[in-house]
């Protein structure tokens, strides 16, 4: 599945699925091109691992939720790597587990922008560029959540759903341009956030004690993701856009399932 040639945007590209999806994508061929918020020196370390294997890549800041500062980014890989034909839109934050009476409207604001606007935003700025190329590919990370849109969980549940409506108009509206648009909705995966939410809910503190009750036997891991996504991107996807493609082992398990 060669990307030779391409490069590819992740967003939160430094940890957990983010880090997996740039690992796989630069071990295809693809330049990559991480992005990161907070956490600068997992970003590099990530950068340094693939440049350790011959691999192309770079750390850009910019949280994502800002126009500005994505105008910002989109322009400096341009001039640094090329135009981006690949974005993958993974960076993302959890709500607060709590009611619609209890969410603060700053909560409601915050995760909804890092979800849906930063994908609107990031789609529009590498867009142009991947309609001058044979083939450009836009990935949405959403979740599981989607599935159900569960209690307690109302900024989260909007922001996955309309990260996946954007998904949906994109892929109708670029298909004319040969760009590919798809969603990956993990479950639960082996990564702090999924760590933190477990702690939380479940008093769960080793995500590996999970294993025997999970899909497969084993708790999703990162690269489960980025397998998903390294498919979507490559030449053995030519004919998939506006699709949806949960990564969660089927769902929860059941009794004789």
């Amino acid at each position: 599945m060669s990307l030779a040639n391409r490069v590819a945007l992740v967003t939160g590209g430094g940890r957990g699925i983010g880090q997996a999806i740039s690992l796989a994508l630069a071990e295809d061929g693809a330049s990559v091109a991480i992005n990161y918020r907070r956490d600068e020196a997992a970003a590099n370390e990530t950068v340094a691992a693939i440049q350790a294997v011959g691999g192309v890549a770079r750390a850009y800041y910019a949280s994502v939720d800002q126009y500005e500062e994505d105008r910002e980014m989109v322009a400096a890989i341009e001039a640094d790597l090329g135009a981006v034909s690949i974005l993958v839109n993974n960076a993302g934050i959890a709500s607060r587990g709590l009611s619609v009476a209890d969410t603060d409207p700053d909560e409601l604001r915050r995760v909804v922008s890092t979800h849906a606007f930063a994908a609107h935003y990031l789609s529009k700025l590498v867009i142009p560029g991947m309609r001058e190329q044979d083939r450009g590919d836009i990935i949405m990370i959403s979740s599981a959540a989607t599935k159900g849109l569960g209690a307690n969980g109302a900024p989260y549940n909007m922001a996955k759903t309309a990260q996946e409506t954007l998904a949906y108009t994109l892929s109708k509206e670029e298909r004319v341009h040969g760009i590919r648009v798809n969603i990956v909705a993990p479950g639960l995966v082996e990564t702090e956030m999924g760590r933190r939410l477990m702690r939380a809910t479940a008093g769960v503190k080793n995500l590996r004690d999970l294993d025997a009750t999970m899909p497969f036997g084993k708790v999703c891991q990162p690269e489960d993701v980025a397998n998903v996504v390294r498919y979507l991107v490559s030449d053995k996807s030519s004919y998939v856009t506006g699709e949806r493609i949960y990564c969660d082992g089927g769902g929860p398990l059941v009794a004789g399932s």
